[in-house]
């Protein structure tokens, strides 16, 4: 079995970045308390009363976005509504990125989307080809409708299968069934046409989903198939985690806007198609869009998976280091974990209280941008690193992230530390305290988001403490058997989704330590 090894010309270049930036005038800020929430909020939740003072570590700045050379002279970025001319960083080395094919047997969703920017309603034209890959008749299918959720929001104005009319179906909250004609057989394909309208709500804070005076988010805005395995996999909504479970497909999502000045930050690139922009990306989970007529753009790539950070005005340096940080993000995790399985990543401003992954597509909170202090000792660096890994832990390899959350939510909080470890090895004892000691975690890792208590008992567990686990696993197995395993689970599970005792199984391939006594502290059933 071949275990990859990072070249070492990539590691000169990430030490050679890691030096350059060392060698910037030091600017010593305000030590910024830790983040209390850190991906989905619970609305009773409050923050630590006592104050945190990081170690004295000297703050070394970001470097600047410095443009690639060009034949031609560089435009200059503008405040302007039209869209503004995108500013080009000096990428991480490059890694080959990953090519995934489609698989025949993958669920396809092809969209046509008017988006009426100024009235914020959206009419859309959806069609589902699926494959059936369980191995059992089907006599139900069970799709998730989010939007549903809320009131007078998702509106369905027709219904079919194979272009005949389908009449027998429930639509209750998010839960859309449908009752075909026929069972639908094991290896057989059939396409349901769906059309509907949203009329948006407004964004909540703690919420993606909806509207603001100056941006609009589509997240978990269509109907979709969900997972089966022994049954459809459909989770109740809680006060907080994410409770929906996606299986890979491939998606074409064509996209009309009322307002040519709105700028349209998305999971897939950007392509004419007559009239109607398309965008396109195979085996992700999810599709998400966001809109706004004041997006400020600055671009970046990483072999060929172009990075761009969309923000606003006034928040210049924010917006740049982002996207610095997402080049220096992809390029480590893509060797560490897997190549990147994007052709894109944007990385988008709005009004959240932390982070919220999707693929291809990562939402951080405005006041990370505000706050900003110009270094890497902040949350929109600590943050940003998280939600890009989930690029990798829950976009490349899923899980049932509302049964199972660590399989995903310990993965990126520990590829925080990676992503320290190798970018800014200095901040390594700051990174333990800010993001995980400070709270003092405890609680059993494979906590489901239904047990775990409050939100701050579920995400010490889930979170912090499954930091706290994977930082002994890797201490006890050593670095080689670390990061080989990391690597063939992910690309054993690659589109795929893994389950706890999925992990420990590939792990025990890599390794004949025994961390049994790691696993009874950590975990409340054994794998």
């Amino acid at each position: 079995m071949i275990r990859r090894r990072l070249p070492s010309r990539f590691a000169l270049c990430v030490l050679l970045l890691t030096l350059l930036a060392s060698a910037c005038a030091p600017a010593a800020s305000t030590p910024l308390s830790p983040h209390p929430i850190l991906v989905t909020v619970d609305p009773n939740s409050t923050a630590t009363s006592t104050p945190f003072q990081p170690p004295q570590v000297t703050d070394t700045p970001l470097p600047s976005a410095t443009p690639l050379p060009t034949d031609t002279p560089t435009p200059t970025e503008t405040a302007t509504s039209t869209p503004p001319p995108t500013e080009t960083v000096t990428p991480a080395p490059a890694i080959p990125p990953a090519t995934p094919v489609p698989v025949n047997s993958r669920t396809q969703y092809t969209f046509f989307v008017n988006l009426d920017y100024a009235a914020k309603t959206v009419a859309v034209n959806e069609t589902i080809k699926y494959f059936n890959a369980t191995g059992q008749s089907l006599d139900n299918i069970v799709m998730a409708v989010e939007p549903n959720l809320w009131s007078n929001v998702f509106a369905l104005t027709s219904l079919d299968q194979d272009g005949i009319a389908i009449t027998n179906y429930s639509l209750a909250g998010q839960r859309l069934t449908i009752y075909p004609a026929q069972p639908i057989q094991p290896g057989a394909m059939t396409a349901f046409t769906l059309s509907y309208g949203l009329t948006l709500p407004a964004k909540t804070y703690e919420k993606t989903f909806g509207y603001l005076g100056y941006q609009i988010n589509l997240t978990d805005w269509y109907p979709f198939i969900v997972p089966y395995s022994g049954g459809w996999m459909l989770h109740d909504p809680w006060s907080f985690g994410e409770h929906l479970v996606y299986d890979a497909a491939d998606y074409e999502v064509n996209v009309k806007v009322s307002d040519p000045k709105v700028i349209i930050a998305a999971s897939g690139l950007a392509e004419a198609n007559g009239d109607w922009t398309r965008y396109t990306v195979v085996g992700a989970r999810t599709f998400a869009l966001s809109a706004s007529d004041k997006f400020k753009i600055v671009e970046s790539a990483v072999g060929s998976a172009v990075i761009r950070s969309y923000y606003f005005a006034g928040q210049e340096d924010a917006g740049r280091a982002v996207v610095w940080m997402a080049t220096q993000a992809l390029g480590l995790y893509g060797v560490k974990f897997a190549p990147y399985p994007y052709p894109s990543l944007s990385v988008v401003e709005t009004e959240v209280p932390d982070g919220r992954e999707f693929d291809g597509l990562v939402f951080l909170a405005e006041k990370f941008y505000v706050e900003y202090n110009g270094t890497a000792k902040s949350n929109l660096i600590t943050i940003g690193a998280h939600e890009i890994a989930h690029q990798w832990w829950f976009g490349l390899v899923g899980d049932d992230q509302t049964i199972e959350p660590w399989l995903d939510e310990a993965m990126a909080t520990y590829s925080e530390k990676i992503f320290y470890e190798y970018n800014y090895p200095n901040y390594g004892n700051w990174w333990w305290n800010f993001r995980v000691n400070y709270f003092g975690p405890s609680g059993y890792v494979d906590t489901s988001i239904y047990n775990g208590g409050t939100f701050r008992l579920y995400t010490n567990a889930v979170y912090l403490n499954g930091a706290n686990f994977l930082n002994e696993l890797r201490t006890r197995v050593g670095d080689e058997a670390f990061f080989a395993f990391l690597q063939d689970y992910a690309a054993r599970f690659s589109h795929g989704r893994a389950t706890t005792y999925d992990f420990f199984s590939v792990l025990r391939q890599y390794t004949g330590a025994d961390f049994s006594d790691i696993m009874r502290r950590y975990f409340q059933n054994q794998y």
